[in-house]
This record gives structure tokens, C-alpha cells and sequence, in this order.
């Protein structure tokens, strides 16, 4: 299995690429926030439990998905999370002969903070205050776990997310799902 691992900022766009990049590969994907959604519903984000679980649950479905050609998983680096968690996905990944693609997502700032308060974002109990991610941002909240070396940089700030998910599969050679063919 190739586990596509799109990291980077709220509001960077991961999500969108993401739902592009298994349009175009036929790759399901695994977006984090449904198990912090999850999760939310019965604990504190940050408690002891939360963290425990989000992590099981986020290797669990990563070890029984290893059959699957490819897996997308979409994260946002944040100190809630373990470092441990990135190098055991590393090694379980790796352990059943799949591979780990690190693709880091950048935005310019201006246009992050446009993106922050969506509906989408809502709906996903995502962080949606511009005030708080900026605090967050000052206080290095994001800064942690440190993640590997991207094997793919993608800027979303112009580039669409069709253009970024047609890139990532080019880069990694990953294989396109077949298409209806248009009546003429």
C-alpha cells in the first residue's frame, strides 16, 4: 500500500486535494477528522483518552487497510499529537511492505487566513477562529510532531486542487482510475 500523507496548516487546503487525489486515483481516503470527530463526541480534545484512541484508531485503520493499493490520509501537525505516532506509522506501514509518501501542503498566509471560518470547515468541527490560530500559530502549537522530509511540496495558494492531486500522482506514478467514456 502507498499511504499518501497529506500534512500541513489548517486551511491549507489537505482536504480538498485530498477528495481530488481518490476522485483521480480511485485511493479511499481517511481524513483525520473523522475520528477526532469522533472522538469529540465522548472527550476533550488533548485528554489522555483522546490521544490514545485517535492514535489506535488512525494505526489500526492503517494496518488493516495495508491490502489496498493506496490510502490517503489527510494531518495537521499539532502537539496533541505524539511524535511516536508518525514513526509507528512509519514502521507499521514499512512492516507490511507499503510505503509512507509524505506530501506537505503550504498556503500563503493571507489566503489561509481567508480560508479559515468556512461551512466546510464547520461541518468538520475544524479550527475556525482566526483569533485562535494565530495564537495557537505564536504559541508553536503546530510545530510538533516534527514530520519527514516531504517528498512532495505542494503550494495551494494558485494551484488548484485538481492541479495539486494531478501533480501528486504524477510525481509518485500512481495509477488513474478508469473514466466513463462521454457519449459524443
Amino acid at each position: 500500500m502507498k499511504l499518501i500523507f497529506l500534512y500541513g496548516l489548517p486551511g491549507t487546503g489537505k482536504l480538498t486535494i485530498a477528495r481530488e487525489l481518490s476522485q483521480l486515483t480511485a485511493y479511499k481516503l481517511f481524513h483525520n477528522h473523522l475520528t477526532v470527530d469522533l472522538l469529540l463526541s465522548v472527550f476533550e480534545f488533548g485528554s489522555k483518552p483522546f490521544i490514545e484512541l485517535r492514535e489506535k484508531i488512525w494505526l489500526s485503520i492503517f494496518e488493516e487497510a495495508a491490502s489496498l493499493p493506496g490510502l490517503i490520509f489527510t494531518f495537521n501537525p499539532e502537539n496533541s499529537v505524539r511524535q511516536s505516532f508518525i514513526e509507528n506509522t512509519i514502521r507499521g506501514v514499512e512492516s507490511r511492505g507499503g510505503e509512507v509518501l509524505f506530501v506537505e501542503v503550504v498556503c500563503e498566509r493571507g489566503e489561509l487566513e481567508r480560508r479559515m471560518d468556512t461551512p466546510e470547515r464547520r461541518n468538520h468541527k475544524k479550527l475556525v477562529s482566526l483569533e485562535l490560530f494565530r495564537k495557537l500559530k505564536a504559541e508553536g502549537v503546530f510545530d510538533s510532531p516534527k514530520m519527514p522530509s516531504p517528498k512532495l511540496t505542494l503550494n495551494s495558494t494558485q494551484t488548484s486542487p485538481g492541479e495539486n492531486a494531478m501533480e501528486i500522482a504524477a510525481r509518485f506514478s500512481l495509477p488513474l482510475a478508469a473514466r466513463g467514456n462521454s457519449a459524443s
